[in-house]
């Protein structure tokens, strides 16, 4: 196991003593950081999306933001703005909330369609736009945006072009009696004094340090190198494509999809399987690596017709139909 690995595998073992319960939105958060993209996390209240980003911030040397989106909120709320400077008579950019390595968008979806516009070049260009001039964002550079899917009122649905910018979906449900008792326990001992944080914090600092921006991209790198057959190669393309010609596989689909995933859902499957097997400790990528992703890359990426969201029918119930049809390498 490589140096930045094991500082990795460790990041992964440390979130997961302080997020309790929630393994599969640890690891698909790291995830996201190693390809290089965004995530969308939707959960009621108090399931810690928002601990889960701010303690993955902590733990890395890099600079961490946090915008609470609110219908008044306004594009240079976010981008920053230029500011007239008397004493020289000129104006001067001054950098807004997003110019930082992570970024928590809380409540993306209660922010109007300018706000999102703001958002969308960050996004998808890296940079932002103010006064006919461009500013770079920084090389790493993550959006984790959330949503609560049980108040709708003063929300706006996200454009479908700034859904395909999030590289994965991801949803979280409520915890078991179990992880809920262990949560309790948890909140219990940093009211107390923080000693099983602490204890926890020691060993990860003790055997990673910090991990840097340039361990991170070191990873990066790393996950370029595993092999997928080509074989499997064809089984991912197959899968993305069915999106958007079901009919080849069951007719029925047809009526139920009113435009399938995109190539940014081709590329970020095979990123994400690749990070997936590599974290699970091999060097090659299997189907079930694009199995343990494929829901969180394309829930949002295929859009429903009427007839099947009046049936009840959701993109995830989509997907599962499709790894049915298509078939294994």
């Amino acid at each position: 196991m490589s140096e930045v690995k094991e500082k990795i595998i460790a990041l992964q073992k440390y979130l997961d003593s302080r997020i309790i319960g929630q393994k599969e939105l640890v690891k698909k958060l790291i995830i996201t950081l190693l390809a290089d993209g965004h995530a969308l996390l939707e959960g009621a209240p108090g399931l810690a999306k928002t601990k889960a980003i701010k303690t993955l911030s902590e733990c890395i040397q890099a600079q961490y933001n946090r915008i609470q989106f609110t219908p008044d909120l306004l594009p240079s709320d976010i981008t920053g703005s230029d500011i007239y400077v008397a004493e020289r008579g000129d104006f001067e950019f001054r950098k807004g909330p997003i110019f930082a390595n992570m970024v928590l968008a809380d409540e993306i979806n209660r922010a109007p369609a300018k706000v999102q516009s703001a958002l969308l070049e960050a996004m998808a260009e890296r940079q932002v736009s103010v006064g006919g001039k461009q500013y770079r964002l920084p090389d790493l550079f993550l959006v984790l945006a959330t949503q609560n899917p049980i108040e709708q009122e003063g929300t706006y649905n996200l454009p479908e072009a700034q859904l395909d910018r999030f590289l994965m979906y991801i949803k979280i449900d409520q915890p078991g009696a179990d992880v809920e008792r262990k949560i309790l326990k948890l909140v219990r001992s940093e009211q107390l004094g923080v000693k099983e944080q602490d204890e926890a914090w020691k060993e990860f600092s003790k055997t990673v340090g910090k991990i840097t921006i340039e361990d991170v991209i070191s990873a990066r790198r790393e996950v370029l190198s595993m092999h997928v057959s080509e074989s499997l190669e064809e089984y991912l393309v197959q899968l993305i494509v069915a999106t958007r010609q079901p009919e080849k596989y069951d007719a029925s689909l047809k009526s139920q999809i009113l435009y399938g995933a995109s190539p940014r859902a081709t590329i970020a499957l095979d990123k994400c399987a690749k990070i997936n097997a590599w974290l699970d400790g091999r060097d090659f990528v299997t189907p079930e690596d694009i199995h343990a992703v494929i829901y969180d890359v394309l829930r949002h990426r295929i859009i429903l017709s009427f007839e099947a969201q009046a049936e009840g029918i959701t993109a995830d119930d989509i997907i599962t139909t499709l790894l049915k049809l298509v078939p294994l390498p």
